[in-house]
């Protein structure tokens, strides 16, 4: 069995490689390369940081894309998200782009209508390396799989439109809308209110449960919804069709709360008891067991590739990008040793 698992996960692995190239053409112009983006935004950012714990009302803004062919964009920056909309978590939240007008054939930005933007959080210059590390998780999910959320980097000069001062330049980067991803494999975006644990494709459910393990990310739900809230937490569902009844995908974004990230204000889930958010816990489901054994050998095939993924996030610390190495050096000394698998996934996953 164990060799029929590596047999698929080599073959994976192969059919990924070959694929790259192409669903790179297939996404849109944002996020067709890794270069880092120089942007200016103009807007009443004073007015924004104010408002943005209580509201996610939009504000008149440019955005000026600098560069060999600059362009200029009439946009709505809105205040987005919940936890770091919070003051005491971000002084500075991340942002939502919408375009007024339709961005042209050949814009970098075209296609592109709403557009998520992560920020830099709290003034310090340091800070940005937490979402630098955010970015870098992004970037660990394209290397195992193409049904991922691609991102892109940019350093921002936010500009206050009341007065014309620059507010402060900093790292953020762009998330790719849901929907894109799921066109760009052949999927549909599906919007339900939850899904069945066994609707749920078993390999994407491995990779997804293996990855957050491998990050050190507790704050997700993979296919319901909590009590009063919307499905599924921290998780886009894709599936082939608008009504399917399986093959559905967890998508899975915002990775700020993992252990990777580090972040100073991420803390356990309500419910899960541990000391540190660095303290890895496994929470796949043992239905997908041996999904997860399969997965487990495609992680190890894309071993170099998630090294190589923390190497190139530009900007990073010599400091933070040797604590990440270091950390997945212990989730792999977990995922290359059947006995620590079985007793630090397989004997707590969950029923």
């Amino acid at each position: 069995m164990v060799t029929l698992f590596k047999s698929a996960a080599i073959i994976s692995a192969c059919l990924a490689a070959m694929l790259s190239p192409l669903l790179a053409k297939n996404a849109k112009p944002l996020f067709r390369s890794d270069s880092i983006l120089k942007i200016r935004l103009e807007a009443p950012f004073s007015k924004i940081k104010s408002s943005s714990d209580r509201s996610t009302d939009p504000y008149p803004a440019t955005l000026y894309l600098d560069g060999d062919t600059p362009e200029r964009h009439v946009i709505e920056l809105s205040a987005r998200g919940k936890s770091r909309r919070d003051k005491n978590t971000c002084a500075f939240a991340p942002l939502r782009v919408a375009f007024g007008e339709k961005p042209v054939d050949g814009s970098l930005f075209d296609g592109q209508k709403r557009l998520k933007l992560v920020t830099h959080c709290r003034s310090p210059k340091s800070y940005q390396q937490y979402y630098l590390l955010e970015y870098t998780a992004y970037k660990l999910f394209n290397a195992i799989t193409p049904i991922s959320l691609k991102v892109r980097l940019a350093e921002i000069d936010y500009i206050d439109s009341k007065n014309g001062k620059t507010v402060t330049t900093r790292y953020g980067f762009f998330i790719e809308d849901a929907d894109d991803t799921a066109k760009r494999n052949k999927l549909k975006e599906l919007d339900v209110a939850d899904a069945r644990l066994s609707q749920l494709d078993p390999q994407a459910a491995a990779h997804y449960a293996l990855f957050q393990y491998m990050i050190g990310n507790l704050d997700w739900a993979m296919h319901d919804a909590v009590a009063g809230k919307d499905c599924c937490h921290n998780t886009k569902l894709l599936s082939p069709t608008h009504d399917a009844s399986s093959g559905i995908v967890p998508l899975p974004y915002d990775f700020d709360y993992s252990g990777l990230v580090d972040a100073p204000y991420a803390v356990p889930p309500e419910g899960i008891s541990i000391r540190s958010i660095k303290t890895r816990r496994y929470r796949g489901f043992c239905t997908h067991n041996n999904a997860v054994r399969e997965a487990a050998i495609h992680f190890n095939q894309s071993h170099d590739a998630l090294y190589q993924a923390i190497a190139k996030t530009p900007g990073l610390s010599k400091k933070k990008r040797a604590s990440a190495s270091k950390y997945l050096d212990t989730f792999f000394d977990v995922i290359t040793n059947p006995e620590k698998m079985e007793r630090r996934l397989f004997s707590i996953c969950r029923g």
